[in-house]
């Protein structure tokens, strides 16, 4: 296995007048990246890889992640929620269960 952990991390746009709204417009992109910083300064980055998706199609539910190989849905809104999801599951193997879609 090459990672014990794989993060997707929906970052996908819509247009202003989509109904369906959309990640982008909730600051999953720069969410992602604060992910995908600690796990670099934790230097984990070997074992847990984060990465940016398309749509998952959560939209009303986003910004969303999904991690595998749990299978296991996020949504997640702040720097708080993505604390609480990489200590308590990425680093622990706990479901964060107030986050879980």
């Amino acid at each position: 296995m090459f990672f014990e952990k794989h993060v997707f991390c929906c970052i996908n746009k819509r247009p202003d007048s989509n109904p369906k709204g959309c990640c982008s417009s909730k600051n999953s992109e720069k969410l992602q990246i604060e992910l995908k910083t600690k796990i670099k300064d934790l230097k984990l980055n070997k074992k847990i890889r984060i990465n940016k998706s398309g749509c998952l199609d959560r939209c009303e539910l986003g910004p969303v992640m999904v991690i595998y190989p749990e299978g296991v849905w996020y949504s997640f809104k702040n720097s708080k929620d993505i604390d609480e999801i990489l200590n308590t599951h990425l680093l622990n193997n706990k479901i964060v269960e107030r986050l879980k879609i």
